[in-house]
């Protein structure tokens, strides 16, 4: 019999941080990162928590090279071929130039379909310097993936394995319990994925967060909110709301760093002056770089040779204003994470749910029109 959960389902955009009295005289004074110590996976981690997505436009080289500087997290997209000598060389060099990181700050990715002797040739060869997976599929509820984690942990006890995507707390736990450290939620989230669309199928992701995160904590294992955020204030939300770690797709889509055609367009802007009132025409050149969701059909017929016949597109692709470095976008997150801590009273990152209190509101931001 069809049922209905009447209870109040919230995004990130439905609250707001209650500032309160604090210790912190300046935003310089917040630690953003932390020490991850994981239930299965036996080394500790010293992370901010932020990850860059496994999608073929953002889990890149180029974003890895970039993040671990700053002890962010890039999950390598699953299209790079480490037969490739030059791949498989990538992942040793990062290693002998970060040696004592033991490549902290990188995950590698792999679906249910993909070859899993090839995967499992990887995570055995011992000069392959990673020990991170990334288990990903859309629907986190079927049971072939349990039964995978079950096999990846028993095959292999040492590795950090994070798995998803969900969103309730009791498939949360039933990932934990069957090998994972870390759980991704979120189904519909992210600026590119159509899922709730062509579906139905979905959560508010806050909502999503705070049931999950408490249910990770239970059983010692973490959780990973992946997609919904657009702009710093969300990504502090997350951590709010009781994420251990915040994966980010559209925030760092549209950089140097992320792969994509850039694309030149000329923009026509009809102006009139307040003098004469007469108007005239104005073009500016602006950049932007494709980004596309790996469900999209653009992302099919690139890496899995087509869209099969019983699937549909649950993925957009979109032109994002092109960014710059990276660099700048991974300093503004932390800054405004800093600042949140301030205005919270969080001295440590882990510490940001603690000394969380949200309001509920009906808008965010006070938007001005016309004139600034």
């Amino acid at each position: 019999m069809t049922q209905i959960r009447d209870s109040i389902e919230l995004d990130f955009c439905d609250v707001l941080f209650q500032p309160k009295r604090t210790t912190l005289n300046s935003r310089k004074e917040a630690n953003v990162i932390r020490e991850y110590k994981f239930k299965y996976y036996p080394h500790h981690l010293m992370s901010c928590g932020i990850m860059a997505a496994n999608m073929a436009t953002t889990g890149t080289f180029a974003v890895n090279d970039v993040l671990q500087k700053y002890q962010a997290i890039t999950c390598l997209h699953k299209h790079y071929d480490f037969n490739d000598g030059e791949n498989y060389q990538y992942i040793a060099q990062n290693y002998e130039k970060e040696e004592s990181a033991h490549n902290a700050y990188t995950f590698i990715s792999t679906g249910l379909k993909d070859d899993k002797e090839r995967l499992f040739a990887l995570l055995a060869d011992k000069n392959f310097k990673i020990d991170k997976l990334c288990i990903d599929i859309a629907n986190g509820y079927i049971p072939k993936l349990t039964d995978f984690v079950k096999e990846v942990r028993d095959k292999f006890p040492d590795i950090l394995i994070m798995v998803g995507n969900i969103v309730t707390g009791d498939m949360t736990q039933d990932l934990i319990l069957s090998g994972a450290d870390i759980v991704k939620v979120g189904i519909g989230p992210g600026s590119v994925c159509t899922t709730r669309k062509l579906t139905g199928v979905g959560r508010p992701q806050l909502s999503a967060i705070l049931e999950c995160s408490d249910a990770a904590h239970g059983v010692d294992g973490f959780i990973c909110a992946d997609g919904g955020c657009t702009c710093a204030g969300d990504v502090a939300k997350a951590y709010g709301a009781g994420a251990d770690f915040v994966m980010l797709g559209g925030m760092f889509a549209g950089t140097d760093e992320a792969a994509g055609e850039l694309i030149e367009k000329t923009i026509q802007t009809n102006v009139v002056s307040e003098e004469s009132g007469q108007s005239r025409l104005l073009q500016n050149k602006e950049k932007y770089k494709l980004f596309y969701g790996m469900s999209s059909q653009l992302a099919q017929e690139r890496h899995f040779g087509g869209m099969a016949c019983y699937r549909a597109s649950e993925g957009k692709v979109v032109e994002v204003a092109y960014k710059g470095s990276i660099e700048d976008v991974i300093q503004e997150i932390l800054g405004g994470i800093r600042s949140t801590m301030a205005y919270i009273g969080a001295r440590r990152l882990k510490d940001i749910p603690k000394c969380t209190t949200f309001y509920r509101v009906n808008r965010q931001l006070n938007e001005v029109f016309g004139k600034s």
